[in-house]
């Protein structure tokens, strides 16, 4: 599968199908981001059911700002709208693939319901 280029405007629109996105924020000058590119590109090959994706940081500094990018490369994984993992550094090829698997393997109703009811907790009682 193709890995596909994002911008602050396909940004939003890629986080929301139903399916996992894994995002590589990344800059041309990074050697860390260079050298974690070919790992990337190969766990593109062996996960065709999960959306790969890039951001270059120096392109796309509103975006990498909003989302709080302070060290590059940065991995985010999103799974049904949900983010699910966020961690600078470049991982090895057996730590993507271990985080992907742990990822599709996810019980997504139980993490709605506990996104729902932490949510729930914290919003005010409507008891005066």
């Amino acid at each position: 599968m193709s890995i596909v280029e994002l911008t602050k405007d396909s940004f939003q629109e890629a986080i929301q199908p139903d399916g996992t996105l894994i995002v590589d924020f990344w800059a041309p000058w990074c050697g860390p981001c260079r050298g974690f590119a070919p790992v990337f590109e190969k766990a593109a090959e062996d996960h065709p059911d999960v959306t790969f994706a890039k951001v270059n940081t120096d392109v796309e500094q509103e975006l990498a700002g909003a989302l709080g990018i302070r060290s590059i490369p940065t991995l985010m994984v999103f799974r049904e709208q949900v983010l699910l993992f966020s961690q600078p550094g470049a991982l090895s090829a057996g730590q993507l693939n271990e985080l992907l698997g742990k990822v599709k393997e996810l019980d997504m109703d139980k993490v709605h319901q506990e996104i729902a009811a932490a949510q729930d907790q914290g919003a005010p009682d409507d008891q005066a």
